[in-house]
C-alpha cells in the first residue's frame, strides 16, 4: 500500500518572485558592463588612430630636408575613413642642436581644443 502526501513539493511564489529578482538584476549588471566596454573600445580606437596620425606627423616634419625653426603648423590627414586635424609646435630647447615638437590631434568634427593626443619628440640637428 502506497502512502499519498497531500503536501505538495515545489516553489513558492514567493522564492520565485526572489529568484527572477536576482536574475533581472544580474541581466542589467551584465548590460551596464556591455555598454561600458562597447563605448570603451571606440575611444581607445580613436586615441590609437590619433597616435598614428600624429606620429606620421612628426614623421613627415623629421624628413624635411631644412633644420626646423620654432612655429606652428597646422594640417590633416584621413585616416580609417575619419579626417583627422593635428597643430604641430617647434620650440627651441637649451641646446642649440635640439628641437622640442609638439603634435596634438583631433577629429577634424570636434572642438578647436577637444585633442585626443599630444605627442612631444625631440629632433636632433643633422
Amino acid at each position: 500500500m502506497r502512502i499519498v502526501s497531500k503536501r505538495q513539493h515545489g516553489f513558492t511564489l514567493f522564492e520565485v518572485l526572489v529568484a527572477l529578482a536576482i536574475v533581472s538584476i544580474a541581466l542589467a549588471a551584465a548590460l551596464k558592463v556591455s555598454a561600458s566596454t562597447s563605448a570603451n573600445v571606440s575611444y581607445l580606437q580613436e586615441k590609437t588612430f590619433a597616435n598614428w596620425v600624429g606620429m606620421n606627423a612628426i614623421a613627415q616634419y623629421e624628413l624635411a630636408p631644412e633644420w626646423p625653426g620654432t612655429s606652428k603648423k597646422l594640417g590633416t590627414e584621413t585616416l580609417a575613413k575619419q579626417e583627422w586635424a593635428w597643430q604641430l609646435e617647434t620650440f627651441s630647447t637649451d641646446d642649440p642642436n635640439v628641437r622640442r615638437m609638439e603634435v596634438s590631434v583631433r577629429r577634424s568634427d570636434a572642438g578647436e581644443k577637444d585633442f585626443l593626443v599630444t605627442l612631444t619628440a625631440f629632433y636632433r640637428k643633422p
